[in-house]
This record gives C-alpha cells, structure tokens and sequence, in this order.
C-alpha cells in the first residue's frame, strides 16, 4: 500500500518562513560602541564640499559645450546643415569611453582609496577642458581640427568615468546614516552650480562680445577657464583623509585576524588585482548593476534634455534668439538649486523610493504637456515648461546621489557604481541630445523628444519598483554611521537589548 506525502500546509510554510527571518536578524552580531562611526560634522561638510567641486567641474565642462554647441559646430567643422549633430556626435563620443574609464578608475579606487583617485580625475578633467579652449578652428587646419577636439573630449570622458562613482561614494561613506540623503544632495548641487555657471558665463560673454567675436575667440574664455577651477578641486580634495568605511575595510585587509576576519577569505591590498575584482563584481553584483544601469538610464535621459540639449533645442529647433533660452534655463536651474537641499531632507525622512518615484512618474506624464508649451513661443511659456520638468528632475537630483552608493558593498562599491553608471550613461545619457536631434531632424515633429523622455521615465518607475529601500539604514559592508557620541550609546545599547539565541 503506498502512503503518499500530506501537501504542505501553506501556513504553516508561512510561520517557518517568518520564524526563520526572525532567527537570522536576532543571530546577527550585536553592535558595539567601538563598531559605530561618529562622524565629525565639519569634516563632513569639508568632503563634500571637496567632492560637490569636481562634480560642479565636470558639469561646468558639459553645460558650456552644450550651450555653445551651435558655435563649436561652426567653429570645428565644415560648413553645412549638419553642424550642430556633429556637434552633439562629438560631444556623445565622450561617454563611449566613459565605461572604460569606470573599469579603470572604479576597482582602483576600491584598491588604493578614493582621494587619490578623485584626485587623479580631477587633474584629467581639468586638463581636457583647457585643451579644448587652445585647439585652432577647423578654416585654420582643417580636419586636425575636430580630431583634436575629440582627443580632448575622449580624455575628459575616460576620467570623468572614475568621477561620479567616486564622488557619491565619497560622500555617502562620509554622511551619517540619517543624513545622508541631505549630504548627498549637495553632489547635485555642484552640478546644478556647474551648469548654471556655464550658462551664465556663456550669457555674459553673449551679450558683451557679439556673436561674431564669439565666434573668432570668445567662445575659448569658458574652457580656458575650467583650468583654475580644476586647480581649486585638486587642492580641496588633497586635504582630505580617507573615508572611515575605506579605513575600516583597509584595516581589516591587511589585518584579518585581528579584525576579526578570516584570512583565508580576505585577501590583502597588495592581492588584490583588478581581474579579481571585475569578476567578483560581475558574478556577484550583475543583478544590482542591472538596477543600476534602469535608474541612471532614465534619470540621465531626463537631466541631459534638460540641462543640456534644452538650450539647443530651443535655439535650433523653435527658433528662439536674443539668449532667451540661456535666460529661461538659468531662472529653471536657480529654482531647483533652491529647493534641492529640501529634497535631501525629505527623501532622508520619508525614503528614497517614494521621492524616486514621484520624479519619475511626473516625468513621464508631464514632459509632453511641458514641450507643448515650449511650442508657444513665448519667454513666460519657456520657462513655465521649463520649470514642470525642473521639477520632476529635482526629484531624481536631490535623491540619486544617496540611492546609487547603498546598492553596494563596501568593498567593491566605487567599482560596482561607476561601472553602472557609466555604462548607463554612455548609452543613454551622452547620446541623448544627439539622438533627441536627430529624432527632430529625421521626423520634423518638434515632440519627439518628449516621447524618448517619458519612455525612459517609465523604465525608472520599473527600476524604482525593484530596489530597497535604503533610507536611515547603514551601508553594505559599513559600520553604522551617527551624527553625536548620544546617537552611538544609544544605538549599542538597542543592540545589546535585544534578545539573541
């Protein structure tokens, strides 16, 4: 006689599974005060302000080729209705290299720390954009002319690949737990400065010299002055120590043992090689790069129409003059500079994920209707439109910088996330103005930007749907991180409080 299984009772799979949970959080181990960063309120602010200055730098570059992408177009290339697409072309070749430069720079950083390889980006970036502003225009030697260019926009972008990665990670490693959204807020706050004073730069220079001095060699003053700035970002980044995660992580790779660690599974500094890092975080972090690569897709998507191919647009494709478009995108960028700390705070209290998704979802639905306005023709539409995507994009600036860095751990997170960004960027955020142009050009429909924005947005929300929630907690493979000695005693004597088996 064959006695066949009873079926398992979902229930009762329910409680084990919930038991189970529960056993694994009590036999985690306890916290004690020695285990918890307290962080030094100036020393943090110090480091990000060092890190908010190379991201305000490397945008700085981006905004004024972006904004003088009509007079590069004349100026490197020869005559002809395609100008301002090889503009564009030569200002997304920049990012095919940008992976390269996270491959490089991202383990590196997870190796040796990450000041000296922000340092090292640093002097990379700087040199790249003063180059461009000495390069001869393309009536004085002819096709030497943008091939240099794109030499320089080449080294810029191999370096800027180590440069946002390192950046967020800087400044999350150095945040406490609570605030670190607020923190992290001020890495886009540089980009937004970077960006405004482009466009104010090439404003100004607009209105005094004349689009014929312009176009001789005034365009040159913007990249010439990216140099100094770069000196600046060196120097405020040199004075800096490593972040306390790195130290911790240092400090246990070279002594295992004592730091409670096995050394047969920790290898040293000195074995660690590049090859065995890429793996590890291939094989291990492809899921989480692949969120990644979803969230940074759509939000660089939304911020290069925005703070980069806007202008453009306005000037080629509607036809706007007099500078208007420089105007309207400076009062957009005040406004989201303005507001952009509140959303630090805010996503710190209520979350990432629901600040993530209210940008998203309002990119999706309301950059249409924001184009639409655009199509108006009039100064107060321009910058109403400008202002509904300002908004949506607040949301993602004022949030992404904190989200990125806590997908990772800590040993392969400069690694892990500038792989992913820059892999994302490359694809979607670089090439967006030149594939928003051509969109423009190929159909005549002066929408069809806004239709590539909103099906990006709509791959964030999917994205946004798929991660965890980070908000408040420590990061993967950190100590617990506070602002006061009250948080740390606090915090070890809930540890030590709660029941264990």
């Amino acid at each position: 006689m064959n006695h066949e299984d009873p079926a398992p009772d979902p229930a009762a799979l329910k409680r084990h599974r919930s038991l189970f949970r529960a056993v694994r959080r009590r036999m985690r181990p306890r916290i004690r005060r020695s285990d918890i960063t307290v962080t030094d309120e100036k020393t943090v602010r110090t480091a990000t302000k060092a890190a908010a200055v190379g991201n305000a730098m490397e945008w700085f570059d981006f905004g004024i080729y972006a904004y003088l992408a009509v007079t590069i177009g004349k100026v490197f290339f020869p005559a002809g209705s395609t100008q301002l697409l090889a503009s564009f072309t030569a200002f997304a070749a920049s990012f095919l290299v940008r992976p390269l430069g996270g491959l490089f720079f991202g383990p590196l950083g997870d190796r040796i720390g990450r000041k000296k390889v922000l340092a090292t980006t640093m002097i990379l970036m700087a040199l790249g954009t003063f180059c461009i502003g000495l390069i001869p225009s393309y009536a004085s030697i002819g096709l030497a002319s943008p091939a240099l260019l794109l030499t320089c926009r080449l080294v810029q972008g191999f370096s800027t690949g180590g440069e946002y990665g390192g950046a967020a990670t800087f400044i999350a490693e150095y945040a406490p737990d609570k605030k670190r959204g607020y923190f992290g807020s001020f890495l886009e706050l540089g980009t937004l400065t970077g960006y405004t004073g482009a466009a104010a730069l090439v404003l100004l220079l607009n209105t005094t010299l004349g689009p014929d001095t312009m176009l001789a060699w005034g365009w040159r003053i913007p990249f010439l002055v990216g140099g100094p700035i770069g000196v600046i970002g060196l120097y405020l980044r040199m004075r800096l120590d490593e972040t306390p995660a790195f130290q911790k992580r240092a400090a246990e790779m070279s002594h295992p043992v004592e730091a409670g660690v096995e050394e047969a599974s920790t290898p040293r500094l000195s074995e660690n090689v590049p090859q065995k890092e890429l793996k590890t975080i291939f094989a291990e972090q492809w899921r989480t790069l692949l969120l990644c690569i979803g969230l940074v897709a759509a939000y660089n998507v939304i911020d290069y129409m925005l703070l980069s191919y806007m202008p453009a647009y306005l000037t080629d494709a509607l036809g706007y003059k007099n500078s208007m478009e420089l105007v309207a995108a400076i009062i957009a960028m005040v406004a989201m500079a303005l507001v952009l700390q509140r959303v630090g705070h805010l996503n710190d209290r209520f979350g990432r994920k629901p600040v993530l998704m209210a940008g998203m979802v309002g990119s999706a639905v309301l950059t249409i209707p924001a184009f639409a306005l655009f199509q108006q023709g009039s100064f107060i539409a321009v910058v109403g439109g400008l202002l509904v995507l300002g908004a949506c994009l607040v949301c993602l600036l004022g949030t992404m910088s904190a989200t990125l860095p806590a997908l990772f751990p800590t040993d392969v997170r400069y690694g892990s996330l500038s792989i992913g960004y820059n892999v994302a960027t490359a694809l979607f955020g670089g090439t967006a103005p030149g594939v928003m142009t051509a969109l423009v050009d190929s159909t005549g429909d002066k929408l069809a930007p806004a239709y590539y924005a909103s099906g990006a947005a709509v791959i964030g929300i999917i994205a946004v749907l798929c991660m965890k929630e980070t908000a408040q907690q420590p990061l993967e493979g950190s100590p617990p991180s506070v602002s006061t000695d009250e948080e740390a005693r606090a915090l070890a004597r809930a540890q030590a409080n709660e029941p264990t088996f």
